[in-house]
This record gives structure tokens, C-alpha cells and sequence, in this order.
């Protein structure tokens, strides 16, 4: 039996609510977290790099919200495996992109399912006709819910709110769902950009959540504030790639959430993030680095410079590796520090090929 060993415990919080007051906390572990049906619930936003999966366990039911790219077919087939999940009562592909539903063909591979859930059923996408064609093979066909839609989950139930208007866009396609067990709710947005939230905002259903699953992978294109607002989120959890081509998650995000006092969680560099609860209490471990800093500030990343990095701050520069961008060491928008170059000077910098960030007059 694997032992977890407990690094870091939030302060009990309370929120009123007919059940009585909700308190959440958190505990890191460098292992995975051991979980199951029977076992209240228990939600794995699983690794599956620059893309989005989440298995959801709750007293005895199971449901898979999205598996990665097509790449990730064998890491979810083998994640269901090793929790002895055959079946599945519910899998949601949140939106037609690869990103999302490309590895669902791993899950049905390995489980039944009851209900397959999509915003569309025809796609040019080669992953999403793969996705069809699994389904079929168990006799299975896509479902379109609607917004207002319930379903239920053992003891959980979820309401879909989004999308709600038909559009070009795919990722404002996205099934946002909540799901509720007791007094604390997860909110899952896909690749929800502003427009669908907008959307949502305008039908006036209760948004709010314990746990915010950040749509888009923390792309700036999503998570406006008036959407942050609704929900107020104590926990937030970004699926991304480390070292991603797409500077995800973006900064204007990561300052929303640190405006929103909101302890953020990321695959990227936490690997593997699991929520456990018994619908009072949130739970969470993480499969490496307990203790990383996943949203710091400015002024915190600029105390995090490596021993090897210049120290002379008038001259020195750091450069964003994805954005070839540099910007002087004060500035407010320093990139994350796995993005970091250093240099001596800006003209070191230039001649690297990295143009200066005019904000911060680099």
C-alpha cells in the first residue's frame, strides 16, 4: 500500500448552503491518489499533456469527461484498467477538437458505456468520426443534451448549462456541465471561450463552484471576470502541456484567479491532480511537486531567478522562449520561469533573435 504523505493543509472554509456549511481543504502528496466507486467521489484531472481528461467517480458510477489526443488512446485505456473502471455510465466529449476526444477511443476500447454526450453529431474531425465509429462498435450513438438538462451520477447529479447558441467556433461549442454531490460542486468548462460565456451569463443559472476545471487550458480567451464572478471558485484546475507552444496557461488567467484568491492546480507541473470529497469536504493530491508555485506573481518569479541567471538587473534581460519576446527584469509580465532565457544584455538578447516587450520599455 502506497504511502501519502501528507505536505500542505488549506484552513477550513464555510460556505452556507442547505446541507450546512461547506469546508474544503487541501493535502499534496508526491504519489498519486488511490481512489474508487463506493468511495464517495472522486475526480482525476489526468495528465494527458496539451489536451483535457477527467475520470469522475462517485459511489459506484463512473463518467469520463474528454481523453486527450488520439495519442493518448493507451494512457486512458490503461488508466481505466489499473482503477478497475469497465464501465462507464456516462463519456462526454466536450467539443469536436482532437485535444478533447481523440483518446476516447482508448476508453472504448476497454468499457461499456451507457450514454455517449456531444455537442454535435457529424464532424470533419478524423477523431471524431474514430469517436463514432467506437460507439457504434458497442451499438451506441451520440446524444445532444440541452442546456438545463439533468442527469445523475450515483449520488451526484450534473446540469448541463452550455452551449447555448449554434456557432462556427468549435470550442464555444463546448459542453459545460456542473456537477453537484452534496454541498460542493465542479464546474467543467471544455474550451469555453468568452463568447459562450456570455452566453451562459445571460441565462441566469447558478454558475457557482468549488472547483472551476479552467477552460481552454488557461488560455486568455476564456475565464473573463465576469464569468470568474459567478462562479468564485476556491480551487481551479488548468489541464496543459509543459513547455506548450501555446504559452497556456496565459498570464491574464493566472492574475484573474491570484484576483480571485483562488488556489490553482496544474497538470503541467503537478502531473496528474485528484479531487476527492464526500460532499462536504474537497481533498486534493498531486503527483509531483506538492510544493510548486502555480500562479506566483510577478514579484515572485523575479525571487525565483535561477544561481546561473545575470544579476545585474540594469542590464540583464529575460526573454520568453515561446514568444520571442525579452523584457527587462522589473517588468509586470514576466513569462513563467520553465519559458525563461537569461541575458547579459539586450544586446545579447537581440542577437538571439528575441524582440523587446514595448510595455516594459526592454
Amino acid at each position: 500500500m502506497k504511502r501519502i504523505l501528507s505536505i500542505l493543509s488549506v484552513a477550513t472554509l464555510f460556505l452556507l448552503s442547505a446541507c450546512g456549511a461547506l469546508q474544503n481543504g487541501v493535502s499534496q502528496s508526491g504519489a498519486p491518489a488511490t481512489g474508487g466507486p463506493g468511495l464517495g467521489l472522486t475526480v482525476y484531472f489526468i495528465d494527458v499533456g496539451q489536451a483535457d481528461s477527467a475520470l469522475v467517480l462517485c459511489d459506484g458510477a463512473a463518467m469520463l469527461i474528454d481523453g486527450g489526443n488520439a495519442a493518448d488512446s493507451d494512457l486512458i485505456y490503461a488508466f481505466l484498467k489499473e482503477r478497475g473502471v469497465s464501465h462507464l455510465a456516462y463519456i462526454v466529449g466536450t467539443h469536436a477538437h482532437e485535444d478533447h476526444i481523440g483518446g476516447l477511443a482508448g476508453a472504448l476500447n476497454y468499457a461499456t458505456i451507457d450514454t455517449a454526450l456531444c455537442p454535435v453529431t457529424e464532424s470533419e474531425s478524423g477523431a471524431f468520426r474514430n469517436f463514432v465509429k467506437y460507439l457504434g462498435a458497442q451499438g451506441k450513438t451520440v446524444s445532444v443534451p440541452r442546456p438545463g438538462d439533468i442527469f445523475t451520477l450515483g449520488g451526484a447529479e450534473f446540469t448541463i448549462l452550455g452551449p447555448i447558441k449554434p456557432t462556427s467556433e468549435p470550442n464555444n461549442t463546448s459542453i459545460v456541465l456542473k456537477l453537484t454531490y452534496g454541498a460542493v460542486r465542479f464546474l467543467f468548462t471544455g474550451d469555453c471561450e468568452r463568447d459562450e460565456e456570455a452566453d451562459i451569463l445571460e441565462t441566469g443559472r447558478d454558475l457557482s463552484a468549488t472547483v472551476l476545471k479552467v477552460g481552454h487550458h488557461g488560455s486568455e480567451t476564456g475565464t473573463s471576470y465576469p464569468f470568474l464572478r459567478e462562479i468564485m471558485p476556491q480551487y481551479a484546475v488548468i489541464s496543459c502541456g509543459e513547455h506548450n507552444s501555446y504559452g497556456h496557461p496565459h498570464e491574464a488567467t493566472l492574475s484573474k484567479l491570484r484576483d480571485a484568491d483562488v488556489t490553482v492546480f496544474r497538470t503541467d507541473m503537478q502531473g496528474t491532480i485528484t479531487a476527492t470529497s464526500d460532499g462536504r469536504t474537497v481533498n486534493f493530491t498531486v503527483e509531483r511537486n506538492a510544493d510548486a508555485q502555480t500562479n506566483p506573481t510577478a514579484a515572485d518569479r523575479r525571487t525565483l531567478v535561477p544561481s546561473g541567471a545575470p544579476q545585474t538587473a540594469d542590464a540583464a534581460r529575460i526573454g520568453n522562449r515561446n514568444t520571442q519576446v525579452y523584457h527587462a527584469p522589473d517588468c509586470k509580465s514576466l513569462p513563467d520561469l520553465k519559458n525563461r532565457v537569461y541575458f547579459d544584455s539586450r544586446e545579447e538578447a537581440e542577437a538571439a533573435g528575441m524582440r523587446p516587450h514595448e510595455a516594459c520599455g526592454a
